[in-house]
């Protein structure tokens, strides 16, 4: 098959590069595209058929759960008489109010309240550390990168029951402060800021802004903040999930029900003898949609984030 070939201004001939490519040898062959979508098909499946999942089962009864095949809304509802879909989901909320007792909105803000604060909190804390790791010199700074270092090998589940004996005998059990401070202590945030302030952050305007009189803190919240910005992102996102989805630090801390996050009410509602299944996934539907939200409105600023680091300024 010939190919199509472009003529220079002084008449020689050349093989133009395909749109959006450098050289033609980097475009790929027909099969190894058709592989590639057909991987990343797989892929979108496999992480957005379970939210699928949970958005029909929350219209459906238990015997619609176990005796359909699952996939799409239920034709009825046992506990309505028209059957109507918007009637079976009310259904199922009323049921789940009644199971939680009214507190299931509680729940849902307590999380958004102890994610937001730990994340804020150490985000903050986080970056500024990454930063005097990365541009500045004191004793002991590779003995405090290697211990922080070695905070990202340490498993949160085998901490969580000396963290308790702590705060129980400072009299911190059962209150907010008591998830909130655990949480915003974070390893990985801390490397990733120091990576970052070490590619993104140049020392020659540091040294212009100490020359021009401006103080270490002033310099830190003026200028590297928004530069570090991307970085804080990614960090905040890592920091709000991971408190968000924190199961066995609320279980062990709190035991009263206003302070207690949706997992903990979850694990409640699932504990019962025989739990109504639909309520329950429209519980757990509830509270995944503020992730969702989160993620998709800072999914620009997380994917920046995430290459931090991986090409030097």
């Amino acid at each position: 098959m010939s190919e199509k070939m472009a003529v220079m201004a002084d008449g020689r001939k050349y093989r133009p590069s395909i749109k959006g490519l450098q050289s033609r040898s980097f475009a790929p062959s027909k099969p190894t595209k058709v592989i590639a979508v057909a991987v990343m098909v797989l892929i979108l499946i496999y992480f957005i058929f379970p939210i699928y999942w949970v958005i029909i089962a929350a219209t459906k009864t238990n015997s619609e759960i176990s005796n359909t095949f699952g996939l799409w809304f239920a034709p009825h509802n046992e506990s309505t008489a028209s059957g109507s879909l918007w009637e079976a989901i009310v259904a199922n909320y009323q049921s789940l109010m009644g199971w939680t007792k009214g507190m299931l909105w509680r729940w849902i803000g307590n999380s958004l309240l102890y994610s937001t604060v730990s994340a804020a909190i150490g985000t903050i804390v986080a970056v500024m550390a990454g930063y005097a790791l990365a541009k500045f010199k004191f004793p002991l700074k590779n003995a405090a990168a290697g211990t922080i270092m070695a905070g990202l090998l340490m498993p949160v589940a085998i901490l969580t029951v000396p963290m308790y004996v702590m705060f129980l005998n400072m009299g911190l059990n059962n209150t907010m402060a008591s998830i909130i401070i655990p949480c915003s202590v974070s390893p990985f945030g801390v490397f990733l800021g120091r990576v970052y302030a070490q590619s993104s952050v140049p020392t020659e305007l540091l040294e212009a802004a100490r020359i021009d009189g401006a103080g270490e803190f002033r310099i830190f919240f003026t200028m590297v903040l928004r530069i570090l910005a991307p970085a804080m992102v990614t960090i905040f996102l890592f920091i709000f999930v991971a408190t968000w989805n924190n199961f066995v630090l609320p279980q062990l801390m709190v035991s009263s029900d206003t302070l207690k996050p949706i997992t903990l009410g979850l694990y409640g509602m699932a504990s019962y003898f025989d739990p109504a299944y639909g309520p329950m996934m429209m519980a757990s539907l509830l509270g995944v949609i503020p992730l969702i939200v989160l993620f998709l409105g800072l999914q620009k600023y997380w994917q920046s984030g995430l290459a931090a680091g991986a090409v030097k300024g």
